[in-house]
């Protein structure tokens, strides 16, 4: 009797791991995207049709354009599978108990799964991983740090950081030699979104180059927040060579580094891209940025969480290509699938009947 009691409490601790199994190790991430595609439990999600299920998307706000492009790839993809989403704004990477409320709405609302767009890395594991016991939350653009959750739509933010790194040592090697060069970087709030991890991949990057970061400035993620780390930067280092981070800054900076002397001018790159980003890339006022494809990585959110849920079976990471965008490639690039139409405003609500 006590063997068969031993044995019944291996197989449901066993049991007890599997959701933690089927996450890749964080740091397997930094260099490469799973996407194993594991089956199921019919137990642990329901077959639910088109027409029944209800997706409750929380963004960290809807202030710009990026997230504005994830915005109209998930509701253009919502009307696409005939699903009902709703949309709320925490209203910026500040506002932790604002979002932790709204996942709560979402349960209240009676979601079918909680898409989360973090507002910081580690804060919300708890309350994320207790919520995936009853309701299916999927990580959305941002990392974070517990591996308790159902699946996450979103790249590698690592090698957003390193990507941009690699071009611009490239870059830099190729137009200035062997001169030392020295970069300030702006990654965005310090805990939110994908600064810490972008931060490290730069980082990575950058050794054994010629390229030295002598100043990190982390910020919201906002044009008055950016622009007074931007002028302070400028105002106290004047040999900076490189101006690199986020979107905002990276629009910001058009302005103020067209002020400085010609010698004295930084070239700005963006280690992700938004509507005045890719202006500026066009303009030839903006190096080089990244894309993570905005518009298909919201759709890509959508298809995860609607398959999951009629399929039982789930992608636990996915994300599309990044690119790297400069003058000589703009070209070719697919803005539909990664910059919202310059017309579209914020859409917090998809009804099942507005089909396409």
């Amino acid at each position: 009797m006590k063997i068969l009691l031993m044995f019944l409490l291996i197989i449901i601790h066993c049991l007890l791991l599997l959701p933690t199994a089927t996450a890749a190790n964080q740091d397997q991430l930094n260099n490469k995207r799973a996407t194993s595609t594991i089956p199921v439990s019919d137990l642990s999600v329901g077959k639910v049709s088109a027409g029944k299920i209800k997706l409750c998307a929380v963004y960290p706000h809807l202030k710009d354009s990026y997230w504005l492009s994830i915005n109209f790839g998930m509701t253009e993809q919502a009307k696409q599978r005939s699903i009902e989403l709703k949309v709320l704004d925490a209203g910026g990477y500040q506002n932790k108990d604002e979002q932790l409320r709204q996942i709560e709405q979402c349960i209240h609302w009676q979601a079918s799964a909680i898409l989360v767009g973090s507002v910081n890395f580690e804060a919300l594991n708890q309350k994320l991983a207790q919520v995936n016991q009853h309701t299916p939350v999927f990580a959305l653009v941002n990392e974070i740090a517990t591996k308790n959750i159902s699946g996450r739509t979103g790249v590698s933010w690592y090698q957003m950081g390193y990507q941009l790194g690699e071009y611009l040592v490239k870059h830099h090697k190729n137009h200035f030699n062997a001169t030392p060069a020295k970069l300030a970087w702006f990654p965005g709030p310090k805990r939110g979104g994908g600064s810490l991890q972008s931060t490290k991949g730069l980082q990575a990057a950058l050794v054994n180059s010629l390229i030295e970061i002598i100043a990190i400035e982390h910020g919201l993620n906002e044009k008055i927040t950016q622009f007074s780390l931007l002028k302070d930067t400028l105002k106290k280092y004047n040999n900076i060579d490189y101006l690199a981070g986020n979107a905002v800054m990276a629009e910001m900076a058009i302005n103020e580094v067209g002020g400085l002397p010609k010698g004295q001018q930084p070239e700005i790159l963006s280690h992700y891209l938004s509507h005045g980003v890719y202006r500026g890339i066009k303009r030839h006022k903006i190096l080089m940025a990244n894309s993570d494809q905005m518009v298909l990585q919201g759709k890509m959110a959508i298809n995860q969480a609607v398959d999951y849920l009629q399929t039982g079976k789930v992608k636990v990471l996915q994300a599309p290509e990044i690119i790297t965008i400069d003058q000589e490639t703009i070209h070719k690039l697919n803005t539909g699938l990664s910059l919202s139409p310059s017309n579209f405003k914020p859409t917090y609500s998809v009804k099942v009947n507005e089909v396409k």
